[in-house]
């Protein structure tokens, strides 16, 4: 071979070289979000979810994507947006509340990362905390006894004259009868007297808050629950229309208009999935991975909304809300 003949050759091989080397760089991992409600309202837990991935190395649109899939609400959705984000071979699939079931049946090979406001060892979602098993983890804001006396002294100190509390509770989740007990024994230990009110439908709403005041109620603690949080707005408005003062789970709530929530942080869950997404990717195995329990709780207080019911807020409450929305 001459050696014009050479170094062309060397030449041309030299240049193929960066685009052989781009063809065998490992694809970007995607990741599939489902979520049983619309994205509205929702970029909070988003920019939650995204700083737990920051914190782990991954960084959307820089060395992972992510596929999004919203419910809006229409839970007969939830099977078919699973089995889409099967079929496109995710990484890792993140889901919320009532879409845990359908990515659990649609996969038990790609790791499932859930938040959830119920108890995953009862719901069936993990063997036990500490050693979930299989292919799913995540966290869990299921709330306790102890928070629910919480919640239930918070209420009684923002309407102190009110002696009958309702409690609002969705029959479709799995510890119900759990929690009304719970909420029970709270409310004797409060001399307070409680209605118990259950409603899983829309159609049932109505029905539930006429039955509250007509029962001579106060106020009024809701329940958790995928159900309540994708009717958290009905719920607000039904609430101000009944003059019932009302204490939700989570902020969302407030942030549409109710009065007040106390429970845990669901940005600090969110974050905490991320970084569970995150190590997954690094190569943690998800049945080593212990289901992650509340640590951080958040009181939020609706003072537009405590007005309108004639409320004056309790400077000492004030003064314990970690946000006061004007």
């Amino acid at each position: 071979m001459q050696r014009r003949e050479f170094i062309s050759l060397l030449g041309g091989a030299v240049a193929a070289w960066p685009l052989a080397a781009r063809t065998q760089q490992p694809a970007m991992p995607v990741i599939g979000f489902l979520r049983s409600t619309s994205p509205e309202g929702t970029e909070h837990l988003l920019a939650a979810f995204r700083q737990g991935l920051k914190e782990t190395g991954h960084v959307e649109g820089q060395n992972l994507a992510v596929e999004y899939r919203w419910a809006g609400g229409d839970m007969d959705q939830l099977p078919a947006l699973a089995a889409d984000l099967v079929r496109r071979d995710v990484a890792v699939i993140v889901a919320n509340g009532v879409a845990v079931r359908s990515a659990i049946a649609a996969t038990t090979t790609i790791p499932i990362v859930f938040v959830v406001g119920v108890d995953p060892v009862r719901s069936g979602f993990v063997a036990s905390l500490n050693r979930p098993g299989g292919n799913v983890t995540g966290t869990s804001i299921v709330a306790g006894a102890d928070l629910h006396a919480k919640r239930l002294e918070i209420l009684h100190e923002l309407v102190p004259t009110t002696i009958t509390i309702a409690a609002l509770l969705d029959p479709n989740v799995v510890e119900t009868e759990a929690t009304a007990g719970e909420i029970e024994q709270a409310a004797r230990a409060l001399a307070l007297q409680v209605l118990i009110v259950k409603a899983g439908s829309e159609s049932e709403l109505d029905a539930a808050f006429l039955n509250m005041t007509q029962s001579g109620a106060g106020a009024l603690l809701v329940g958790g629950g995928a159900f309540y949080v994708t009717q958290r707005q009905r719920l607000a408005a039904l609430a101000a229309r009944h003059a019932l003062p009302a204490s939700y789970m989570t902020r969302d709530s407030v942030e549409v208009g109710g009065l007040m929530s106390y429970g845990p942080s669901q940005m600090n869950a969110y974050r905490r999935a991320g970084i569970y997404v995150g190590r997954i990717l690094n190569g943690a195995k998800p049945a080593e991975l212990p289901v992650e329990l509340p640590t951080k709780y958040e009181l939020v207080i609706n003072l537009k909304a405590a007005k309108a019911l004639g409320l004056n807020v309790p400077a000492t409450l004030l003064a314990r809300a970690d946000e006061v929305i004007e």
